[in-house]
């Protein structure tokens, strides 16, 4: 483990992490208040919530779109027990398996770890920041309404 991901682990430091949400099942709207509550619950202090837009599905075919949303979360817990928390939360809303093998499908709620500070990370687990948050409007114009530079 690299120094920085090791000082990322302080449990008495607060971080700003930054993540994408998309829901494209049921009441797409309610399944992401239900996911930001349950940030501020059991990960942080939930900062800023990004405006909630509608997206088409992305890497996929689906009849279904998405609500998208990004949050500003600010977090004592290390990158891969942020990772466990909204691993967590997704399965208490429902969703029951994550994308395997790059096939993406409707979920009820998707929760992608985008920015952990300025932490570089790749684990089998975990890669920081997002590797394919460029590629997605869907990700970077709701992070751009709530981005602040340090």
């Amino acid at each position: 483990m690299s120094q920085s991901s090791t000082a990322a682990s302080s449990s008495h430091h607060w971080h700003t992490v930054y993540l994408g949400l998309g829901s494209n099942l049921g009441k797409r709207e309610q399944y992401l208040r239900q996911a930001i509550a349950a940030l501020g619950q059991s990960a942080g202090k939930v900062e800023q919530v990004s405006h909630f837009i509608e997206t088409e599905p992305w890497g996929y075919q689906s009849a279904h779109t998405y609500v998208n949303a990004c949050v500003r979360l600010s977090t004592t817990l290390s990158p891969h027990e942020l990772l466990k928390v909204t691993q967590q939360i997704e399965r208490n809303l429902g969703r029951t398996h994550k994308t395997r093998n790059r096939e993406y499908h409707d979920r009820v709620i998707d929760i992608d770890l985008l920015l952990y500070d300025d932490l570089h990370l790749s684990t089998p687990e975990l890669t920081l920041p997002h590797p394919l948050m460029h590629e997605r409007d869907f990700v970077m114009k709701p992070l751009k309404e709530i981005w602040i530079k340090k």
